[in-house]
């Protein structure tokens, strides 16, 4: 059995960090868990350090770093080191650090707990086929894990590419503590011979969140709890390397009403889609301080002047009332109806001259009424009219009659069919007019929709008419998250009433 054992005495400085990835817009659970480790560590007199763990390149998207920069700014959420400040630690990029990780993996080959993998993507599917036959949980079967050294070195030889794969104990268990859950065990027979460098020179997940942590001097690891299966890799690579452990914390997960896990199928899960459709940070910031239950239970003064506004903290009141014991394990339910109720009380609270500067900032900035009316400029007789073509890129809900979105000769059910597989596509799509309008005629193309069905049913979903400025430089201009957002509150109205139906 291993057991890990905290790397810092109680007078060691705290440590935390986040690490998201540039892969899309910045998700709410990076919110979420970065709030828990800056409250974390601004309590303690801590340091607060972001990283950008940028390995996984065809998911990469250029411009999500910024974002996701921005987007915690706007939160209110600052760092002591990170990409765009610098501290003694870096870089801050995982992909400006892949010489560090492949001198560690080369410790590892050395020191004999990792191992070259040479298996091709043809031999891992035909293994993964027979134990799938044989009713075994797929996993790599340990092919390359005893090559003789006169094999290994024919291989490079003749250049075959490989992986690294760390190298598992057969036999045993490795236990760790988890701050919140006390001691967690696995089975070794649980546990898979992971990869650690992929072919491509570029570290997996797990080789580099260890050296990061430990080279940057990590006390604390606060994540989410889809984490804690991993942990044990994580605790034998330590090991590997001669290294202690930091504290681990593992933080319940968002959930949707549903109790399943928060998905962007279910509730907007872009904070640049809250930040868009008029939702004020401190609203966003107290709803996130909430969800782990780490705020205190409202003492009965509170409760006698209503339960509800003892739930309405500045970021300031969460680092001094914010306590550990408070976590909650069951899985907080991310609730938009009551981050509403929340936003409209931070809205009711501005002065007139705040809430009007609130709107100006947002859905009535100039940037945003400058956008509009360049595509209505041509389309109207008076300025009067400006509301006339423009009010669904104005409204937070727009829900068209059937008579609207269903194309003549189309049934609502394949048309519904249709809009969700439009979704989908444009769900991956890059956001310009040239890009969308090649991906929707494709998948138009595909499944037999003519281009004018096509863009008529995005149309009145989006303006809720079929008459509206031109289609996809509106969606431009609304946004890629409030558009998908649109699009799913209209599959999820259609489904309801599709069920009060039967």
């Amino acid at each position: 059995m291993t057991e890990n054992t905290a790397i810092a005495p109680p007078e060691a400085p705290i440590r935390v960090r986040i690490a998201p990835s540039p892969t899309g817009d910045p998700h709410v659970g990076t919110a979420y868990i970065g709030l828990i480790n800056f409250i974390y560590a601004r309590q303690r007199g801590g340091q607060f350090v972001l990283r950008i763990e940028d390995t996984d390149r065809a998911r990469f998207v250029a411009t999500s770093e910024q974002m996701i920069f921005d987007a915690l700014h706007w939160l209110g959420l600052t760092w002591d080191e990170g990409p765009d400040v610098g501290g003694p630690y870096g870089p801050y990029r995982q992909s400006e650090r892949t010489e560090i990780y492949r001198e560690h993996g080369d410790i590892l080959l050395a020191n004999g707990t990792a191992y070259r993998c040479f298996c091709t993507a043809e031999d891992l599917e035909a293994a993964r086929q027979r134990q799938i036959a044989a009713k075994l949980p797929p996993r790599y079967p340990g092919t390359c894990r005893d090559l003789d050294r006169a094999t290994i070195d024919s291989n490079l030889a003749e250049n075959r590419p490989f992986v690294i794969r760390m190298k598992v104990p057969t036999e045993g268990s490795t236990t760790f503590r988890d701050e919140l859950r006390g001691n967690v065990t696995f089975e070794h027979s649980n546990v898979d011979d992971q990869v650690l460098m992929k072919s491509d020179g570029f570290p997996t997940y797990h080789l580099a969140n260890v050296v990061d942590d430990h080279l940057m001097h990590i006390t604390d690891v606060i994540r989410a709890e889809e984490w804690i299966s991993s942990t044990p890799k994580h605790i034998l690579l330590y090991q590997a390397f001669g290294w202690q452990f930091p504290r681990f914390w593992h933080m319940p997960l968002l959930r949707n009403l549903d109790k399943s896990k928060i998905s962007k199928r279910k509730n907007p899960v872009s904070l640049v889609y809250y930040r868009q459709a008029g939702f004020l940070p401190q609203a966003v910031i107290n709803f996130l301080g909430l969800m782990g239950g780490g705020m205190p239970s409202p003492t009965p003064v509170e409760i006698v002047n209503g339960a509800k506004e003892s739930e309405i903290f500045s970021l300031d009141e969460m680092i001094q009332r914010f306590e550990v014991p408070n976590i909650r394990l069951g899985g907080p339910v991310f609730d938009l109806t009551k981050l509403r109720w929340l936003n409209s009380e931070y809205l009711r609270a501005l002065t007139p001259e705040a809430f009007f500067s609130a709107l100006r900032e947002t859905v009535l900035s100039d940037q945003y009424l400058r956008d509009i009316s360049t595509l209505i400029q041509t389309r109207i007789e008076t300025l009067g009219e400006f509301g006339n073509l423009t009010a669904f890129l104005l409204q937070d809900n727009v829900m068209p009659p059937q008579d609207v979105w269903v194309p003549k000769k189309r049934t609502p059910e394949e048309t519904l069919v249709f809009s969700a597989e439009q979704l989908a596509i444009l769900e991956v799509t890059e956001w310009t007019t040239a890009a969308m309008e090649l991906a929707l005629k494709k998948l138009g193309e595909e499944k037999t929709w003519s281009v004018k069905e096509n863009f008529m049913l995005l149309r009145a979903i989006l303006s809720g008419s079929t008459m509206s400025p031109p289609l996809l430089e509106s969606m431009v201009i609304f946004g890629k998250a409030r558009t998908l957002d649109r699009l799913r509150r209209f599959q999820e109205a259609q489904k309801k009433l599709a069920n009060t139906r039967k």
